[in-house]
């Protein structure tokens, strides 16, 4: 099913890799439900057609990832339009790769591990770049601190759900499913955390999010002539490490390590 001369039009290719799992996934973000599974089988029949690996295509996502971060520290407008537009071909691309080894039927932990690397790149250079952003457009003195900060408390509660899952696998009980994972718990931290994942606040630690963000605060700056941009570095800063603390207490009180 693997040959670039049989690879079958968008309409066939779409129940093919996009099965309805996918689409259901707790984990999917928002921007695949609204556009982005829309569109992504367009461009994924084009790497099909170009013979390219699901690996090639997550190392693209990789780099436009981190790309995302070093477009903010272009001045103004122009670097927090051109986040924003890489922030969204980044979160195509992640669609794609999962679609490229769905159809060729090559997924791997190889994959997975380059999806994780794309994700946490993409989220520490967003971070650094907002910091050192507001150090220099905004002459915020300690906001290459606040993004080397930010970065840390975004890293920590990604990394949350990966020690979930590599503790329990260490601890010998099986492979915890996305849907496991993300059902309500309704004891205690795990209730208060299930409460706030309906706000939207977790969401700045999104690279998706952090460029939207990244793109109001310079709109501000450029209509208000304030440092908005540092305003947001400091306050995402304590909203992040409530939501580490969050998050952690939710783990260790819920059903996930035992």
């Amino acid at each position: 099913m693997g040959a670039t001369a049989q690879v079958p039009t968008v309409a066939a290719l779409r129940p093919l890799v996009q099965p309805p799992y996918v689409r259901a996934r707790p984990a999917e973000h928002w921007t695949a439900d609204v556009y982005l599974r829309a569109v992504s089988p367009y461009l994924t029949r084009r790497f099909l057609l170009w013979g390219a690996s699901a690996d090639a295509v997550t190392w693209l996502m990789v780099g436009t990832g981190v790309l995302s971060g070093l477009a903010l520290l272009l001045p103004g407008l122009t670097g927090a339009l051109l986040a924003v537009g890489l922030g969204q071909l980044q979160m195509l691309l992640d669609c794609c790769d999962g679609e490229v080894a769905r159809y060729r039927g090559t997924s791997s932990a190889r994959g997975v591990f380059l999806d994780k690397l794309g994700h946490y790149g993409a989220e520490t250079s967003l971070a650094l770049a907002l910091g050192a952003r507001a150090a220099l457009e905004d002459d915020l003195a300690w906001g290459m601190t606040a993004g080397a900060l930010l970065a840390l408390g975004i890293v920590a509660n990604r990394a949350v759900n990966d020690m979930v899952h590599a503790s329990r696998a260490v601890g010998g009980l099986p492979p915890l499913t996305a849907e496991v994972a993300h059902k309500p718990d309704r004891r205690g931290w795990g209730r208060a955390w299930s409460a706030a994942r309906a706000l939207p606040v977790h969401r700045v630690l999104h690279s998706v999010e952090l460029t939207l963000l990244a793109l109001v605060a310079a709109l501000v700056s450029a209509v208000a002539d304030v440092p908005a941009t540092a305003w947001l570095v400091v306050v995402a800063v304590p909203v992040v490490a409530l939501v580490l603390v969050g998050h952690v207490a939710a783990v260790l009180t819920s059903t996930r390590l035992r």
